[in-house]
Protein backbone atom coordinates (compact mmCIF):
# COMPACT_ATOMS: atom_id res chain seq x y z
CA UNK A 1 0.00 0.00 0.00
CA UNK A 2 1.04 3.41 -0.23
CA UNK A 3 -1.25 5.89 1.98
CA UNK A 4 0.00 8.53 4.12
CA UNK A 5 -0.88 7.69 7.78
CA UNK A 6 -0.95 10.23 10.15
CA UNK A 7 -3.90 9.71 12.78
CA UNK A 8 -4.55 5.96 11.47
CA UNK A 9 -2.61 3.25 12.02
CA UNK A 10 -0.65 1.42 9.36
CA UNK A 11 1.93 -0.87 8.44
CA UNK A 12 5.80 -0.70 7.91
CA UNK A 13 6.40 -1.58 4.66
CA UNK A 14 8.82 -4.14 5.85
CA UNK A 15 7.50 -5.86 9.48
CA UNK A 16 3.35 -5.09 9.25
CA UNK A 17 3.95 -3.64 12.94
CA UNK A 18 0.93 -1.15 13.85
CA UNK A 19 2.36 2.38 14.11
CA UNK A 20 -0.55 3.03 16.83
CA UNK A 21 -3.93 1.85 18.28
CA UNK A 22 -6.33 1.31 15.91
CA UNK A 23 -9.92 0.89 15.88
CA UNK A 24 -11.17 -0.73 12.21
CA UNK A 25 -9.26 -3.38 10.45
CA UNK A 26 -10.43 -3.19 6.29
CA UNK A 27 -9.22 -6.53 5.07
CA UNK A 28 -9.88 -6.11 1.16
CA UNK A 29 -7.72 -8.05 -2.04
CA UNK A 30 -4.93 -5.24 -3.02
CA UNK A 31 -5.19 -5.70 -6.46
CA UNK A 32 -8.44 -4.98 -6.92
CA UNK A 33 -9.60 -1.90 -4.62
CA UNK A 34 -6.48 -0.99 -2.93
CA UNK A 35 -5.81 2.51 -5.48
CA UNK A 36 -9.55 3.03 -5.66
CA UNK A 37 -12.40 2.30 -3.72
CA UNK A 38 -10.67 1.10 -0.49
CA UNK A 39 -7.92 4.58 -0.32
CA UNK A 40 -11.93 6.71 -0.39
CA UNK A 41 -13.36 4.27 2.29
CA UNK A 42 -10.04 4.71 4.41
CA UNK A 43 -10.07 8.77 3.33
CA UNK A 44 -13.58 8.85 4.53
CA UNK A 45 -13.08 7.34 7.74
CA UNK A 46 -10.00 9.09 8.66
CA UNK A 47 -11.96 11.76 8.15
CA UNK A 48 -14.31 11.28 10.83
CA UNK A 49 -11.33 10.63 13.14
CA UNK A 50 -11.75 6.68 12.90
CA UNK A 51 -8.13 4.96 13.23
CA UNK A 52 -7.96 2.36 10.59
CA UNK A 53 -5.12 -0.28 10.31
CA UNK A 54 -4.37 -1.00 6.81
CA UNK A 55 -1.82 -3.72 5.28
CA UNK A 56 1.00 -1.92 3.78
CA UNK A 57 1.85 -4.80 1.94
CA UNK A 58 1.27 -6.57 -1.56
CA UNK A 59 -0.44 -9.86 -0.14
CA UNK A 60 1.72 -13.02 -0.81
CA UNK A 61 1.96 -16.28 0.79
CA UNK A 62 -0.51 -18.36 2.27
CA UNK A 63 -0.48 -17.35 5.58
CA UNK A 64 -0.83 -14.24 7.30
CA UNK A 65 1.70 -12.73 9.72
CA UNK A 66 1.30 -13.27 13.24
CA UNK A 67 1.36 -9.13 13.91
CA UNK A 68 -1.56 -8.90 11.63
CA UNK A 69 -3.25 -11.61 13.54
CA UNK A 70 -2.50 -9.66 16.55
CA UNK A 71 -4.36 -6.04 14.89
CA UNK A 72 -7.09 -8.22 13.53
CA UNK A 73 -7.81 -9.07 17.36
CA UNK A 74 -7.42 -5.69 18.61
CA UNK A 75 -9.80 -4.15 16.15
CA UNK A 76 -13.25 -3.20 17.17
CA UNK A 77 -14.62 -3.49 14.02
CA UNK A 78 -13.93 -5.41 10.82
CA UNK A 79 -14.41 -3.92 7.18
CA UNK A 80 -14.57 -6.72 5.01
CA UNK A 81 -14.31 -5.28 0.89
CA UNK A 82 -15.77 -8.23 -1.09
CA UNK A 83 -14.35 -7.81 -4.95
CA UNK A 84 -14.33 -10.03 -7.79
CA UNK A 85 -10.93 -11.49 -6.96
CA UNK A 86 -11.07 -11.51 -3.29
CA UNK A 87 -11.69 -15.06 -3.04
CA UNK A 88 -8.40 -16.01 -5.51
CA UNK A 89 -6.43 -14.80 -2.51
CA UNK A 90 -5.55 -17.41 0.28
CA UNK A 91 -4.48 -14.42 2.34
CA UNK A 92 -7.50 -13.19 2.23
CA UNK A 93 -9.46 -15.30 3.16
CA UNK A 94 -7.31 -16.75 5.84
CA UNK A 95 -7.96 -12.56 7.13
CA UNK A 96 -11.51 -13.41 6.85
CA UNK A 97 -11.63 -16.38 8.91
CA UNK A 98 -9.74 -14.99 11.84
CA UNK A 99 -11.84 -12.18 11.89
CA UNK A 100 -15.18 -14.10 11.96
CA UNK A 101 -13.29 -16.22 14.69
CA UNK A 102 -12.78 -12.67 16.91
CA UNK A 103 -16.93 -12.30 15.92
CA UNK A 104 -17.24 -15.18 17.66
CA UNK A 105 -15.09 -14.87 20.82
CA UNK A 106 -14.46 -11.18 20.81
CA UNK A 107 -17.74 -10.10 19.61
CA UNK A 108 -15.99 -8.23 16.86
CA UNK A 109 -18.64 -6.12 14.42
CA UNK A 110 -18.39 -7.35 10.73
CA UNK A 111 -19.30 -5.44 8.45
CA UNK A 112 -19.41 -7.10 4.59
CA UNK A 113 -18.95 -4.45 1.48
CA UNK A 114 -19.72 -5.66 -2.02
CA UNK A 115 -17.84 -3.95 -4.16
CA UNK A 116 -18.26 -4.70 -8.05
CA UNK A 117 -19.65 -8.36 -7.05
CA UNK A 118 -23.42 -9.88 -6.55
CA UNK A 119 -23.66 -10.43 -2.95
CA UNK A 120 -24.82 -14.07 -4.07
CA UNK A 121 -21.83 -14.75 -5.58
CA UNK A 122 -20.15 -14.16 -2.33
CA UNK A 123 -22.82 -15.68 -0.33
CA UNK A 124 -22.92 -19.28 -2.90
CA UNK A 125 -19.20 -19.25 -4.61
CA UNK A 126 -20.81 -18.32 -7.66
CA UNK A 127 -19.29 -16.56 -11.12
CA UNK A 128 -15.55 -15.33 -10.53
CA UNK A 129 -15.82 -16.90 -6.58
CA UNK A 130 -16.28 -20.43 -8.26
CA UNK A 131 -13.46 -19.96 -10.68
CA UNK A 132 -11.35 -19.16 -7.84
CA UNK A 133 -11.97 -22.17 -5.92
CA UNK A 134 -11.80 -24.32 -8.96
CA UNK A 135 -8.16 -23.17 -8.89
CA UNK A 136 -7.82 -23.70 -4.90
CA UNK A 137 -9.13 -27.24 -5.63
CA UNK A 138 -6.28 -28.11 -8.60
CA UNK A 139 -3.57 -27.23 -6.21
CA UNK A 140 -4.90 -29.41 -4.14
CA UNK A 141 -5.96 -27.46 -0.93
CA UNK A 142 -7.13 -29.72 2.06
CA UNK A 143 -10.98 -30.58 1.51
CA UNK A 144 -11.26 -29.22 5.59
CA UNK A 145 -10.08 -25.93 4.69
CA UNK A 146 -11.99 -25.36 1.45
CA UNK A 147 -14.89 -26.03 3.96
CA UNK A 148 -13.89 -23.81 6.17
CA UNK A 149 -13.40 -20.73 3.95
CA UNK A 150 -17.06 -21.79 1.89
CA UNK A 151 -18.56 -21.18 5.09
CA UNK A 152 -17.18 -18.36 5.99
CA UNK A 153 -18.02 -16.28 3.14
CA UNK A 154 -21.09 -17.39 3.54
CA UNK A 155 -21.40 -16.83 6.72
CA UNK A 156 -19.80 -12.82 6.15
CA UNK A 157 -21.92 -12.56 3.36
CA UNK A 158 -25.11 -12.60 5.13
CA UNK A 159 -24.12 -10.65 7.74
CA UNK A 160 -25.86 -6.74 6.95
CA UNK A 161 -23.61 -5.34 5.20
CA UNK A 162 -23.52 -2.84 2.00
CA UNK A 163 -24.34 -3.68 -1.80
CA UNK A 164 -21.87 -0.92 -3.67
CA UNK A 165 -24.03 -1.47 -7.48
CA UNK A 166 -26.49 0.95 -6.32
CA UNK A 167 -27.35 4.17 -7.62
CA UNK A 168 -25.30 6.64 -5.85
CA UNK A 169 -21.45 8.49 -6.47
CA UNK A 170 -18.64 6.25 -5.20
CA UNK A 171 -17.52 9.49 -2.96
CA UNK A 172 -21.40 9.61 -1.28
CA UNK A 173 -21.26 5.95 -1.16
CA UNK A 174 -18.06 5.92 0.92
CA UNK A 175 -19.33 8.56 2.93
CA UNK A 176 -22.73 6.62 4.18
CA UNK A 177 -20.75 3.38 5.07
CA UNK A 178 -18.29 5.50 6.84
CA UNK A 179 -21.04 7.24 8.89
CA UNK A 180 -22.16 3.65 9.81
CA UNK A 181 -19.22 2.39 11.58
CA UNK A 182 -18.46 5.40 13.06
CA UNK A 183 -22.33 5.02 14.47
CA UNK A 184 -21.18 1.19 15.28
CA UNK A 185 -17.66 1.98 16.93
CA UNK A 186 -18.95 4.54 18.99
CA UNK A 187 -22.14 2.20 20.42
CA UNK A 188 -19.00 -0.30 21.07
CA UNK A 189 -17.51 2.39 23.11
CA UNK A 190 -20.40 3.57 25.25
CA UNK A 191 -22.66 0.49 25.67
CA UNK A 192 -21.98 -0.28 29.19
CA UNK A 193 -22.77 3.04 29.91
CA UNK A 194 -25.94 3.55 28.02
CA UNK A 195 -27.23 0.59 29.57
CA UNK A 196 -26.16 2.11 33.41
CA UNK A 197 -27.76 5.33 32.04
CA UNK A 198 -31.19 3.10 31.04
CA UNK A 199 -31.51 1.52 34.42
CA UNK A 200 -30.96 4.89 36.33
CA UNK A 201 -33.34 6.62 34.24
CA UNK A 202 -35.79 4.52 34.45
CA UNK A 203 -35.12 4.33 38.24
CA UNK A 204 -35.24 7.99 38.74
CA UNK A 205 -38.71 8.02 37.23
CA UNK A 206 -39.45 5.33 39.99
CA UNK A 207 -38.44 8.06 42.11
CA UNK A 208 -39.96 11.03 41.03
CA UNK A 209 -43.47 9.14 40.95
CA UNK A 210 -42.96 7.67 44.51
CA UNK A 211 -41.33 10.58 46.63
CA UNK A 212 -43.15 13.40 45.47
CA UNK A 213 -46.06 11.65 46.57
CA UNK A 214 -44.53 11.65 50.16
CA UNK A 215 -42.08 14.27 50.17
CA UNK A 216 -39.29 13.81 52.79
CA UNK A 217 -36.05 15.60 52.82
CA UNK A 218 -34.72 11.46 52.72
CA UNK A 219 -36.65 10.91 49.72
CA UNK A 220 -35.39 14.40 47.41
CA UNK A 221 -31.66 13.12 48.70
CA UNK A 222 -32.30 9.84 47.10
CA UNK A 223 -33.68 11.27 43.74
CA UNK A 224 -31.25 13.95 43.97
CA UNK A 225 -28.33 11.55 44.07
CA UNK A 226 -30.03 9.38 41.41
CA UNK A 227 -29.86 12.85 38.91
CA UNK A 228 -26.30 13.35 39.50
CA UNK A 229 -25.06 10.08 38.59
CA UNK A 230 -26.62 9.98 35.14
CA UNK A 231 -25.64 13.31 34.61
CA UNK A 232 -21.88 12.36 35.52
CA UNK A 233 -22.48 9.09 32.98
CA UNK A 234 -23.72 11.14 29.94
CA UNK A 235 -20.70 13.17 30.76
CA UNK A 236 -18.05 10.14 30.55
CA UNK A 237 -20.33 9.03 27.63
CA UNK A 238 -19.72 12.49 25.78
CA UNK A 239 -15.88 12.41 26.54
CA UNK A 240 -15.41 8.78 25.74
CA UNK A 241 -16.62 9.42 22.41
CA UNK A 242 -14.64 11.87 22.14
CA UNK A 243 -11.71 9.19 21.92
CA UNK A 244 -9.26 12.02 23.91
CA UNK A 245 -5.97 10.70 24.10
CA UNK A 246 -4.34 9.74 27.98
CA UNK A 247 -2.44 12.99 27.82
CA UNK A 248 -5.81 15.06 26.99
CA UNK A 249 -7.44 13.32 29.84
CA UNK A 250 -4.64 13.55 32.26
CA UNK A 251 -4.55 17.61 31.42
CA UNK A 252 -8.47 17.42 31.66
CA UNK A 253 -8.41 16.02 35.36
CA UNK A 254 -5.51 18.14 36.27
CA UNK A 255 -7.83 21.27 35.32
CA UNK A 256 -11.13 19.85 37.14
CA UNK A 257 -8.95 19.23 40.39
CA UNK A 258 -7.66 23.24 39.71
CA UNK A 259 -10.94 24.29 39.78
CA UNK A 260 -12.83 22.67 42.61
CA UNK A 261 -10.56 25.29 44.69
CA UNK A 262 -12.72 27.60 43.39
CA UNK A 263 -16.08 26.66 43.59
CA UNK A 264 -17.56 30.02 42.07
Amino acid sequence: MAWPYSSSSSTSSSNHTPQEKHEVFISFRSEDTRNTFTSHLNGALKRLDIKTYIDNNLKSGDEIPASLVRAIEEAKLSVVVFSKNYAESKWCLEELMKILECKETRGQIVVPVFYDVDPSNVRNQRGSYAEAFAKHERKSEEMKKLREWRNGLTEAANFSGWDCDVDRTELELVEEIAKDVLEKVDRVYVSDLDHEIDKLEKLAKLQHEFYYSIITVDNLNKYNATVKRITELKMERSLRLLRLTPDLLSHLEGLSNNNSRFPF
